[in-house]
């Protein structure tokens, strides 16, 4: 489809930008795409291994937020579910709310009496048919409108009239004092348990006891749920029947809901709506998150969250109204759902896990969005980043919202668990843009390969092979086959896989295919690395998506690596991997800005991947930021392997001749140098190294002392100094000196050449600096 033309997925509503719906993301053709521009040719003589015979080309991923893929986001400056099955991270399994990543306020919980409704009844505007969902009990002719009688569009029975009053004896043992809220469902009722230590209980009952799907639900409520035992779910004591109805007895949990904190902060806000912070809004959804896996571990389904339904009490978090909860298989049961927080495949093919995590997502952007068309113009989408300036300023908060809010549930999040984990990275990344950095290990991708590696790295390119590893599927059944081969001799790998492939002697599952692939690129031979990925079959696998990038990448097409890239970061927005492996497509693209700001995301994240800071360094150097060059490589802590790495790396980004070849061409300042030399006063290093960085230090003051005279003087004037009144290791900043500095540097080199042809040209190349040369 063209440009311009209307989303193909009713009911989307988008329009087509760059190939994809700029609403829900999606590509309007479905069918398999080509690998794109660029793509190496399948040869015929290539063995192939077809997985389960879905072999036969590569599908582009179709949930591709296009608006983030290539420029920085809006009013931003450099500064500096897998169908594998597997879970994705670690696991969230702490009680405390935020994990330590943010503080949240505590709620107080007050006197439970003071929640009592003084009047209890159910205003004009909320009261509809529970059968039909027809407006019912309304005014008419300036009468008010019935609380009871029958709903005129279908003759069902209504009554919005409390069953219960204060000073009612339920079953003998709990003692009512009045009403606290309604629900969809029926009233809510606060009430002292007689019988046990008088503690505060609620007993829900039901708002219509003719309505069939609301008996049938309560009745559900009685059957499994007071066996669910969770600390953020509210607890059922028991069930029991008075005056012909039936009541839930349930946990009371003071507090506030998160629905309750949104309304106090807009009518403090004077009626505008003020959305809770991010972090804290993410806070509450790991509280959440936990709770509905618990759930679905144990076959069953929320149905209905919504920021109504999570009660905040102190420093904890509970889930309440459970009225719509229902088994998974049960095809007959009432579905209950709110518009606005639904999932949109929930109508015909009922809920399941994937539409209640759907819910949670629609939640936090209520949460955290000032959204309100959530229920009308948005009921199943996200307004885009210039509409939500918080969605333009936390791209991977962006990203997460468009996964769990997918229109496709085989594009959302596939358990609570993975959810959670994906949140906490972006939590992570929130608390580092703080300054409060908290690394965590992935058990998605391995450690920086950089670091791995070990050993001296004179430079640190920008290539493909550095990128972090993912970690093999304990599940995959070639897992321990993959787990047994050595990381550093692609050749023997690629050799034993396709050996042991064809014979089959190896199984083909996806992880020896992705490790032969991988193998194969390694030895540059990309042409059968393409075959073999097209063997894994268009599986929805952001590790495929993953390899193709890379196969993208060693192919020098750097912008189809960014289409098969991009989509891993939605999938995955909380880990840094992804992120830096944007970066570098978008570097090698030329997208400097963008490849900045990807690795300063991840790099502030977890600064252990240090690969990124060299990575960050040298997009700033070809953007002529010296400063915030030398800044990125500043992240390197002590502790780290390559810190000596980062400090000579520093040194010549302080003394480099940014824009080189051009007319505009920036020459270090003298206190750049300076800086530069005390580095390199306080490194231990080899002879010949030492030699090689005098040798740079020496030319680059001989570039500032040449190309810019004015400077020099400017920065004597400044610091008073004679002269230049400045230094390169000990010498003064002239021409003189630095030409005697450097001939002596490749006099040091000479002494420790390794030919005689190599001392020959050191030796010529000092003559030729030899101050007498030119005077």
């Amino acid at each position: 489809m063209t440009d311009g033309s209307a989303c193909a997925f009713s009911p989307c509503g988008g329009v087509v930008e760059g190939g994809y719906c700029n609403r829900c993301g999606r590509a309007p053709d479905s069918s398999p795409a080509a690998r794109g521009p660029g793509a190496g040719p399948a040869h015929a003589s290539s063995p192939t291994y077809p997985l389960s015979g879905l072999g036969g080309g590569a599908r582009m991923p179709s949930l591709r937020p296009m608006s983030l893929r290539t420029r920085p986001l809006a009013g931003r400056r450099d500064s500096g579910r897998t169908d594998s099955g597997r879970s994705s991270s670690r696991r969230t399994g702490s009680a405390r709310l935020g994990l330590g990543l943010v503080e949240l306020p505590p709620i107080p919980t007050g006197d439970p009496a003071q929640a009592v409704m003084a009047v209890a009844e159910v205003p004009e505007d909320k009261r509809f048919c529970s059968n039909c969902d027809k407006p019912v009990g309304r005014s008419r002719n300036k009468h008010a409108g019935r609380t009871e009688g029958f709903c005129p569009g279908c003759r069902s029975h209504y009554s919005f009239t409390p069953k219960l009053q204060a000073g009612d004896l339920v079953a003998g043992q709990y003692e009512v004092l009045g009403a606290l809220a309604h629900g969809g469902l029926g009233w809510i009722y606060l009430a002292r348990d007689r019988a046990v230590s008088d503690r505060w209980v609620v007993l829900k009952g039901l708002l219509d006891a003719a309505s069939e799907d609301a008996a049938l639900a309560a009745v559900a409520e009685q059957r499994f749920l007071a066996a669910i035992d969770h600390p953020n779910i509210v607890q059922i004591y028991n069930f029991v029947t008075h005056a012909g109805a039936g009541y839930i007895v349930m946990e009371y949990v003071g507090g506030k809901s998160l629905k309750t904190l949104l309304t106090e902060r807009r009518d403090a806000n004077g009626g505008k709506i003020d959305p809770l912070p991010a972090d804290e809004a993410m806070a509450y959804v790991l509280g959440i998150l936990p709770a509905l896996g618990s759930l679905h571990d144990a076959g069953l389904v929320y149905c209905d969250m919504k920021p109504d339904n999570v009660v905040l009490a102190g420093d904890s978090l509970r889930i309440i109204d459970l009225g719509g909860v229902r088994r998974i298989d049960d095809q007959d049961a009432a579905i209950y759902g709110t518009v606005g927080y639904q999932a949109p495949e929930v109508a015909e093919v009922g809920p399941s896990p994937a539409s209640d995590l759907y819910t949670v997502g629609r939640t936090l952007a209520v949460l955290v969005l000032d959204f309100r068309g959530y229920q009308r113009g948005y009921v199943d989408s996200l307004p885009p980043p210039d509409e939500q300036p918080l969605l333009a300023r936390h791209e991977s908060l962006h990203r997460f919202l468009l996964k769990a809010t997918a229109a496709d549930p085989g594009d959302r999040f596939g358990s609570a668990e993975e959810m959670a984990d994906q949140l906490v990275g972006i939590l992570r990344e929130h608390a580092a843009a703080r300054g409060e950095v908290h690394p965590a290990v992935s058990t998605i991708f391995g450690p920086d390969v950089l670091v791995a590696a070990g050993g001296s790295h004179e430079a640190v390119p920008a290539d493909w092979r550095l990128l972090p590893h993912p970690k093999v599927d304990p599940a995959d059944a070639g897992a321990g086959f993959v787990l047994g081969l050595p990381d550093d001799q692609p050749a023997a790998v690629a050799d034993t896989l396709e050996r042991g492939l064809t014979a089959n002697t190896v199984p083909v599952t996806t992880e020896t295919l992705l490790r032969l692939a991988r193998a194969q690129l390694e030895t540059q031979a990309s042409a059968k690395a393409e075959v073999t990925l097209d063997g894994v079959g268009m599986v929805r696998d952001w590790r495929i998506w993953w390899h193709r990038g890379l196969a993208a990448l060693a192919r020098g097409t750097a912008t189809e690596a960014i289409d098969w890239l991009d989509p891993v970061y939605t999938d995955l927005p909380g880990e840094v991997a992804p992120k830096l492996a944007l970066a570098l497509a978008h570097e090698l693209a030329g997208e400097l800005p963008r490849s900045a700001e990807l690795y300063d995301r991840a790099i502030r994240s977890d600064p252990s991947y240090i690969s990124g800071a060299f990575g960050l360094s040298r997009v700033r150097v070809a953007l002529r930021d010296r400063d915030g060059a030398v800044e990125a490589l500043e992240r390197v802590p002590p502790s780290s392997s390559a810190y000596t790495d980062a400090r000579v790396a520093t040194i010549r980004a302080l003394a480099a001749y940014l824009g080189r070849g051009t007319a505009a061409g920036i020459v270090p300042h003298p206190d750049h140098l300076a800086r530069a030399s005390v580095l390199l006063r306080g490194l231990d290093l080899d002879p010949r190294r030492r030699a090689l960085l005098e040798l740079e230090l020496f030319e680059a003051g001989r570039h500032t002392v040449n190309g810019n005279p004015s400077s020099l003087a400017g920065h004597a004037r400044v610091l008073g100094g004679v002269g230049t009144g400045f230094e390169v290791l000990g010498r003064p900043l002239t021409e003189r000196s630095m030409c005697q500095g450097m001939e002596a540097a490749y006099r040091r080199l000479a002494r420790h050449a390794t030919t005689s042809r190599e001392r020959v040209y050191l030796v010529n190349s000092a003559n030729r600096v030899r101050p007498r040369t030119f005077w």
